[in-house]
């Protein structure tokens, strides 16, 4: 219909359409000035001596971001049942395997206590997700770590710009972060992704196996004066470059990213208030001292609303609005669940979460009037 409110819908304007042209008539389009000038942007953005290594999803960069780590073949890595299967997945690439631990069902994030319990001899990572853009409690996972020698990865794919105690997602002390500029996301690229890292050896080994083990950047062998055709590939790389058609558009998204983030936090509050008294959980926000990025508003619908959640998202849909479900847990899909032998009550929270979870639309190109169609939707099924 012609009057459908989307789900999710990119916030693009003049300035980023600009870049892209400058680009395309520049001549160069692949990686080169425009992805280093959005990656030095990047690491300028979070600060605390963060370096910021661009790639084309954030897939890639967790992929990159455990492979230099050091897990490999046999290891585990702790992570969350309650994502998108990317988070797992990349685990798997390198011949490691997952350990679910579930999540604490007031934040819907990972549990740090269940982290504790599921450290065995074999574990090298822990993988925390911070949903909908809301902090994991990154002090316990980060003590948890320390006391078991274990590095840390986020996947902060939605969590920009998120803040724990003042300072930001990416910039807290584990050992890389990896956020998402996917077209649904806070901010976005197309596709494409960010490796946050303190650490030289981690960040010049995601440099290098993004593009093919390569020992040297290709922009720079390219636009060299110099002859400079020799090159040496160190290690089986991959092709996992971000584009400078991409960082053309991330350029400018990151400029406005702390604006969005204001805006979003307007509507979450708006929907916060509209919603109180009707039988569902609202979505957490963060505590004293943090920010949470808003990327998604996840409603929880009571056993009180009548009927399943599948058809409130029919009944809103049959209104000419967007819903969507994040996340189908992963112990509930085909290959997690059959690989390792897991039933839905293993983890009693994520699937309690997703029975009732729903994901209201919540993007800043929402006008007032959008939103109160949401809300008054909402409120005729609810109320």
């Amino acid at each position: 219909m012609s009057d459908f409110l989307p789900f999710a819908f990119p916030d693009i304007g003049e300035e980023e359409i600009a870049e892209v042209l400058d680009t395309l008539r520049s001549g160069w389009i692949t990686t080169g000035p425009k992805t280093r000038r959005f990656e030095e942007d990047f690491a300028g953005f979070l600060g605390g001596g963060v370096e910021a290594i661009a790639v084309n999803s954030a897939t890639a960069g967790l992929h990159l971001a455990l492979e230099a780590v050091g897990v490999g073949p046999g290891d585990e890595v702790i992570t969350t049942p309650y994502t998108f299967t990317a988070t797992a997945e990349v685990i798997r690439y390198l011949g490691a395997n997952p350990v679910f631990v579930d999540i604490d069902p007031s934040t819907m994030n990972m549990d740090p206590a269940g982290v504790e319990t599921a450290v065995t001899e074999r574990t090298k990572a822990i993988l925390p997700v911070h949903f909908t853009g809301l902090p994991c409690d990154m002090e316990a996972i980060l003590g948890v770590a320390r006391r078991h020698g274990l590095k840390v990865v986020e996947d902060a794919a939605h969590a920009l710009p998120s803040l724990v105690r003042g300072r930001p997602v990416g910039a807290l002390g584990s050992d890389a972060a990896v956020f998402s500029f996917y077209a649904t996301k806070t901010i976005t690229t197309g596709e494409g992704g960010m490796i946050a890292t303190k650490d030289p050896g981690i960040a010049e080994r995601c440099r290098i196996m993004r593009l093919h083990g390569i020992g040297c950047i290709a922009y720079d062998r390219y636009t060299s004066p110099k002859a400079s055709w020799y090159y040496e590939v160190v290690a089986p790389g991959y092709k996992y470059n971000m584009t400078d058609i991409a960082a053309s558009l991330g350029i400018h998204q990151l400029r406005k990213a702390r604006a969005f983030r204001a805006r979003r936090a307007a509507m979450a509050a708006r929907y916060n208030e509209a919603f109180e008294g009707l039988p569902l959980i609202l979505p957490p926000d963060s505590p004293a001292g943090g920010e949470h990025a808003w990327h998604l508003y996840v409603i929880r619908l009571l056993s009180a609303a009548g009927g399943s959640r599948d058809q409130f998202i029919e009944r809103m849909a049959e209104k000419g609005i967007g819903c969507s479900v994040h996340f189908i847990p992963l112990h509930l899909q085909p290959y997690w669940r059959d690989r390792y032998g897991l039933k839905p009550e293993d983890f009693p929270n994520a699937l309690r979460t997703y029975q009732g979870a729903v994901s209201l639309p919540l993007y800043t190109r929402m006008s007032e009037a959008d939103q109160e169609r949401v809300i008054a939707a909402v409120r005729s099924l609810l109320g």
